[in-house]
């Protein structure tokens, strides 16, 4: 029996429930198991508090005036749409005299649906933008709480000694992440960089900056025997690992 609720505690059916992904028969077995094992319910009860405390501490912000910005580009089409009728209904009384002026408002037209087009473009790639950020947090929270997650502490080597990280490694849901919570003082035209071995490939992960607290996670590609690797390079990154300039390393 125990073998049995370690077995589902171990899935991510508790967090896809809290989450509202689960399918119906998903949600029927979840319900069951919490209202006949009191192990299960108890980590529900903890997931579900943990969600609350996470999902404020990660609540997606839109960018700054983004309301106003958009509030002005509706604004600012309505009165352009307004001067492009006064135009239209001008051009018809002359259009008798002199027709070729009517070709410079249907061009109006068309620069006018081409910045709409913009504008709608610009949106759809912000809902995107949200929709993968709330996937990374779902990720994180289910790493973050999952049994099956191993916590491995990272140092520098003796070129940064008091770097200092920690990575979270989940082989079950195929998740990694690590957390770089201090980092050593480097001169101006220097700065950290992350990457990671996977499956022979080298995939740069981009400047790492100092976290400071254990919610902000730089997420790791995850693939058996990978390897992680902090180096030191030239202000604004490189695009390949400086070998000589290790200085932590990671294997997951």
């Amino acid at each position: 029996m125990k073998d049995k609720i370690k077995k589902f505690l171990e899935t991510d059916l508790l967090e896809s429930y809290l989450l509202g992904t689960t399918t119906e028969m998903e949600a029927l077995k979840v319900e069951q198991y919490i209202a006949m094992y009191p192990e299960v319910r108890e980590a529900y009860n903890e997931l579900q508090e943990s969600l609350e405390v996470y999902a404020k501490l990660h609540a997606i912000k839109s960018p700054e005036g983004l309301k106003e910005k958009i509030s002005a580009r509706i604004k600012s089409e309505r009165i352009g749409r307004k001067k492009f009728f006064r135009f239209a209904i001008a051009a018809s009384i002359v259009a008798f005299i002199f027709a070729g002026s009517s070709y410079f408002y249907w061009d109006q037209n068309q620069n006018l649906q081409e910045e709409n087009s913009v504008v709608s473009n610009k949106i759809k790639l912000l809902e995107a933008d949200m929709r993968q950020q709330l996937e990374d947090v779902r990720n994180q929270f289910i790493v973050l709480n999952n049994p099956s997650t191993k916590k491995y502490n990272v140092n520098g080597n003796k070129k940064a000694k008091e770097l200092k990280a920690v990575a979270y490694i989940n082989p079950v849901k195929k998740l990694s992440y690590i957390n770089v919570s201090k980092l050593p003082n480097l001169p101006e035209d220097q700065c950290f960089q992350m990457w990671a071995e996977v499956n022979g490939e080298m995939l740069n992960l981009g400047i790492i900056q100092e976290a400071g607290d254990s919610e902000k996670l730089l997420a790791l590609p995850y693939a058996e025997n990978a390897v992680g690797y902090i180096t030191i390079e030239p202000k604004g990154g490189n695009q390949n690992p400086t070998v000589d300039n290790i200085v932590a390393n990671i294997a997951y």
